[in-house]
């Protein structure tokens, strides 16, 4: 069968964002997406009303289910929403070193909803980031994770605390007419790429590449081939992107 990517996400009711999202894009990239929910979250494509986080004890059992089951070749997180869920998943990875991991550090949603205590949660991410074949941040992110201001510090940072390669989306830069991304490995910028700025916010479209490049890691693609092909399909979701209002947040078309 296709290869497997088992990613730790959680359901948001809309279809917008999380294990959805992540099921759309991953099938998109030519892979099978299989889900470990972290949690049932209230939201709608608009805003995040509050979750409620499944325990560790269950998310490691769906894991393993998958894991022993199906030809896992990646895998990816989400929304993980509590600091138990973080360590069962540093655990669950320490012994698979070479699956490629697609970390994307879920903080808030992009309406600002809380999906966790941030600042907890940023402490608990240090024990995933060496783990991570592939960190996903946007630059409110990084800059979270990091208590950097300036990008270039942040990155700094992030390698000082174990980082391997490091998708720096730059979409909440005031750039007017376009949006930057920077692909760092081993501390070092291999790929810069820019796109014209939508004229628009999205909901789900950090869930939808992190998912597309795990589900091309799965595959045996390249890590910069995987990130240019990832940042190319988004694109194209974006502009076909449905929208549930006149004004707000659409969620990206992924097929």
């Amino acid at each position: 069968m296709r290869p497997t990517v088992l990613c730790f996400s959680g359901l948001d009711p809309s279809g917008g964002a999380g294990l959805q999202a992540d099921i759309e894009a991953i099938g998109q990239s030519g892979a099978h997406a299989a889900i470990a929910c972290t949690a049932i979250t209230v939201q709608d494509s608009q805003q995040v009303y509050g979750f409620e986080a499944t325990s560790s004890d269950l998310l490691l059992q769906q894991a393993n289910a998958v894991y022993n089951d199906l030809p896992v070749k990646a895998f990816k997180s989400g929304m993980l929403g509590t600091t138990d869920n973080i360590a069962m998943l540093a655990e669950f990875l320490q012994d698979k070193p070479n699956i490629p991991y697609v970390l994307d550090p879920v903080l808030v949603a992009n309406s600002g909803g809380s999906l966790g205590d941030s600042a907890t949660l940023v402490n608990a991410f240090t024990t995933l980031i060496p783990k991570a074949s592939l960190i996903t941040p946007n630059t409110v992110e990084l800059r979270a994770l990091t208590g950097q201001n300036q990008i270039a510090e942040a990155v700094k940072v992030m390698f000082d605390l174990g980082s391997n390669a490091l998708l720096v989306k730059g979409a909440h830069e005031h750039e007017p007419h376009r949006i930057r991304h920077w692909l760092y490995v081993n501390g070092e910028c291999v790929a810069e790429s820019r796109w014209q700025r939508l004229e628009a916010e999205f909901h789900g479209s950090g869930c939808s590449l992190a998912s597309y490049i795990a589900g091309r890691l799965a595959q045996g693609t390249q890590l910069k081939d995987a990130v240019q092909q990832g940042e190319l399909w988004l694109h194209g979701a974006l502009k076909r992107a449905d929208m549930p209002h006149a004004e707000g947040q659409r969620i990206p078309r992924r097929f």
